[in-house]
C-alpha cells in the first residue's frame, strides 16, 4: 500500500516568494541591496537557490544587478509607470471587451456592489482600501476573458503597478470620484452590449480611456509640482 506524498516547494521557489512578497509590500524598497549571504541566512539555505530567485526577479524587471554594487530592488522610474499604465490600458481594455459578452447578471451586480463600496469610501477616503476595491471591481470584468494570453498580460500589468506605486489614488485623491463615475459608465455600456445597443469596441475604448485618465491625472499632478528650472 503506497503512502500519500506531499508536494514540496523548491528552495529557489521559496526564496523567490520570500523576496517578491517583500518587494511588493514595500519592506524591500527601491534601491534596497539584496545581499546573498544575508538572505540565505534568513532563509536557512545556501546562496545558490537565492541567486536563482534573484535572477528570476531580474528577468521580471523587479531587480537590477550592477558590477561593484550587486543586486538591488529596481529603482522606480516615472517613465516606467507611464509605460506600464499605457500598456495596461490597451490589454485590460481588450480583455474587458472580450469578457463583456460572457458576464452574467450576477457578475454585473457584483461589480456594481463593489463600486458602491468605493463610492461610500469617498466620504472617509482611504487610498489603499480604495485601490484594493478598484482591483476587485476590475477583476470582476476582466477575469472571464476567454483569451488566457491576454489575461496573463493583464495580471502582469497589475502586479507591475503594485510594485511601481502603492496607490495612484494616494497621489491624486481627486481622481477617485471620477473613477467611480467612469465605472458606472463602463457597466452601462456592458449592459447596452447585452441589450444590443452598444458594441464591444465601445466597452474597450471606455475601459482604455478610464485607465489613461488616471495616468493623465498623475502626470498632470507631477508636472504641477515640478520646480521651475531656476529652482533646480
Amino acid at each position: 500500500m503506497s503512502t500519500p506524498t506531499t508536494v514540496s516547494v523548491s528552495k529557489s521557489q521559496r526564496a523567490y516568494t520570500y523576496l517578491r512578497e517583500r518587494i511588493e509590500d514595500g519592506r524591500f524598497v527601491p534601491g534596497y541591496r539584496l545581499v546573498l549571504a544575508q538572505l540565505a541566512g534568513a532563509l536557512d539555505m545556501s546562496v545558490v537557490p537565492v541567486r536563482e530567485a534573484i535572477r528570476r526577479l531580474e528577468a521580471e524587471g523587479l531587480v537590477t544587478f550592477e558590477r561593484n554594487v550587486g543586486a538591488q530592488v529596481a529603482l522606480i522610474k516615472e517613465t516606467e509607470y507611464q509605460h506600464t499604465m499605457e500598456t495596461l490600458a490597451l490589454v485590460e481594455g481588450f480583455a474587458t471587451a472580450l469578457s463583456a459578452p460572457h458576464l452574467s447578471a450576477a457578475q454585473l451586480d457584483a461589480a456594481r456592489e463593489v463600486n458602491e463600496r468605493m463610492r461610500r469610501c469617498l466620504a472617509d477616503f482611504d487610498p489603499h482600501r480604495f485601490t484594493e476595491l478598484n482591483l476587485e471591481f476590475h477583476a470582476v470584468l476582466f477575469e472571464p476573458c476567454p483569451n488566457p494570453h491576454v489575461l496573463d498580460l493583464v495580471h502582469r500589468g497589475w502586479r507591475r503597478m503594485t510594485v511601481l506605486r502603492d496607490s495612484s489614488f494616494a497621489f491624486v485623491p481627486g481622481r477617485a470620484r471620477e473613477s467611480v463615475a467612469e465605472h458606472d459608465g463602463i457597466l452601462d455600456l456592458i449592459g447596452g452590449l447585452h441589450a444590443g445597443r452598444t458594441e464591444a469596441l465601445d466597452v474597450e475604448l471606455a475601459a482604455r480611456r478610464h485607465r489613461t485618465n488616471t495616468l493623465d491625472a498623475v502626470l498632470a499632478r507631477q508636472a504641477s509640482h515640478r520646480p521651475p528650472l531656476s529652482e533646480k
